[in-house]
């Protein structure tokens, strides 16, 4: 497969994954959600393939959802005439990159060299290891925006930072640094 919104590499048993959409801070396209998954089973069938590293091109590691998408563009937010279909839409967009998570069964690390927020920040948790650089910058802003986190951080933050430091990241909806 080719890929045009990721970077795939292995080097010295390496895989490498970079999120190529630097212009719009390597937020989700349909094509970016298809490739990642593909790469990451790429990864998880490749025997000479030890870890894997998820980063992002440019100044973000993930934003998310893009919110900024014209009707016209790849996106994958809020395709669907009514409700139903939106659900749809994300669960077979979004949640394909979990899902292949699941036959992962090598050390999964995120690089994370700027904003993660949003979907991007729980794409981050589902790392085994997060590695922030300075620049790195979190934020569970869905609150901002009106949503409910669906994309797994409502479980995942829990799990790895408490209850109620995940409650007032949510319910804040602030962008914190590293």
């Amino acid at each position: 497969m080719d890929y045009e919104a990721i970077l795939y590499d292995v080097e010295d048993r390496i895989a490498t994954i970079t999120l190529n959409r630097p212009e719009r801070m390597n937020s989700f396209s349909d094509a970016l959600l298809h490739e990642w998954e593909h790469a990451i089973r790429r990864a998880a069938e490749d025997e000479g393939v030890r870890a894997v590293i998820i980063t992002g091109a440019g100044r973000a590691f993930c934003a998310g959802a893009d919110l900024r998408a014209s009707g016209d563009e790849d996106t994958v937010l809020m395709q669907g005439k009514n409700a139903g279909e939106r659900r749809n839409s994300l669960r077979y967009s979004v949640h394909r990159v979990p899902q292949a998570l699941q036959y992962l069964d090598k050390p999964y690390i995120a690089a994370i060299n700027g904003a993660a927020v949003g979907a991007g920040m729980d794409m981050a948790s589902m790392t085994d290891i997060r590695i922030a650089s300075d620049q790195a910058r979190f934020g569970m802003s869905y609150v901002n925006v009106g949503l409910v986190p669906g994309d797994g951080g409502a479980w995942l933050l829990p799990r790895l930072i408490g209850v109620q430091k995940a409650l007032d990241l949510m319910w804040r909806g602030e962008i914190f640094d590293a």
